[in-house]
């Protein structure tokens, strides 16, 4: 009859058609609800993740934890040293030496004779008033008012108020009492329990056994079913929207990525190929002549004004061997450039 009945499953009974035709139905359904939710969240997630990585850590970085970094480097630990410095060789220290050397020697001074004026004056003539006169006074007041105010109204009480009590108690009270109880229980407890019994009680059993524990556990059945529907359908949505995830990259890739490799390849890389061999480097060999000459007629020029030593042949302008754009491949006469791994990072 316990509530927690309704949610322990009967043990060692198999499950039956019923179960199985409740649980398809459910756990079918339910796929259907979770399956687009599923893919919904794992597509925000990913939104998300990325998000954080590409703008809001590096933003962050930049607004809070490199400025916070700055002024605690930079401003706190200096301030902060600096004060405690001030604070300890301004306050500190001073402070120290005077207790030490001004406060405890005068406070064991004015100590030691406030003790000294204390025992004498007040102590110890306080101590004889209390012995010799408080103490037998005390004794005096004690004894009268035991033996003449005391003793007399106990005995009053006692004769006069708590023996008439006491007496009035159980000889009158206590016996009413019973009488009243067995009259109340007899008359109308027990008449009232029985209705209540057999008109409340009783029915509301008979509807806790036979109705509302059926149902009951009719529900939780119900409610577990959905709740397993529920934790199957996340997991084969999760399934899902991982397979959708795949196929849509490959989607991309097919569509997107290998054009836009192709392109790169078979256009962009000639191309760039072309731009450095044929206007790049007349460009930059024009550039380094010009500025060659330029060099040597300032050069000449210094050397009619002021004089000088025989002139310094120019060098030849050196140009870095070429490498193609993406591959490991030289443009058409040109030089190949050594191969040189990247520093690997420790």
């Amino acid at each position: 009859m316990s509530g927690m009945d309704l949610d322990k499953r009967p043990q060692g009974a198999g499950e039956g058609c019923l179960t199985a035709a409740v649980r398809i139905p459910v756990r079918l359904v339910v796929l259907i609800v979770v399956v687009p939710v599923r893919m919904l969240w794992d597509a925000l997630v990913v939104c998300a993740r990325a998000l954080h990585r590409s703008v809001l850590r590096p933003l962050g970085r930049v607004l809070f934890v490199i400025p916070l970094t700055w002024l605690w480097r930079w401003v706190l630990v200096p301030v902060g040293r600096g004060v405690a410095w001030l604070v300890t060789y301004g306050l500190v220290t001073p402070a120290v030496w005077v207790w030490r050397q001004v406060l405890t020697p005068l406070g064991r001074g004015v100590a030691w004779l406030a003790g000294t004026l204390v025992t004498y004056l007040v102590v110890k003539p306080a101590v004889w008033v209390w012995r010799w006169v408080l103490v037998p006074l005390g004794r005096g007041a004690a004894w009268l008012v035991t033996y003449l105010l005391v003793k007399p109204v106990v005995w009053l009480v006692t004769y006069l108020v708590v023996k008439p009590a006491v007496w009035l108690w159980e000889r009158v009270l206590v016996p009413v009492g019973r009488g009243l109880v067995w009259l109340v229980t007899y008359l109308v407890v027990k008449p009232v329990v029985w209705l209540v019994t057999y008109l409340v009680v009783k029915p509301a059993q008979w509807v806790w056994r036979w109705v509302f524990v059926p149902v009951g556990r009719a529900v939780a059945f119900v409610a577990r079913e959905i709740g397993d529907a529920f934790a199957v359908a996340w997991r084969v949505a999760g399934h899902v929207s991982r397979a959708v995830g795949r196929a849509l990259k490959w989607v991309a890739r097919q569509l997107v990525g290998r054009p836009v490799a192709w392109v790169y390849r078979t256009v962009c890389t000639p191309v760039g190929h072309w731009v450095r061999d044929a206007v790049w480097r007349p460009v930059r060999a024009a550039l380094a002549t010009a500025r060659d000459t330029v060099r040597r007629a300032r050069r000449e020029a210094w050397r009619a004004l002021v004089g000088g030593g025989p002139a310094v042949r120019p060098r030849e302008p050196q140009v870095a061997p070429a490498r193609t754009l993406g591959s490991t491949t030289t443009a058409p006469g040109a030089a190949p450039a050594p191969e040189i791994s990247p520093r690997k990072r420790g």
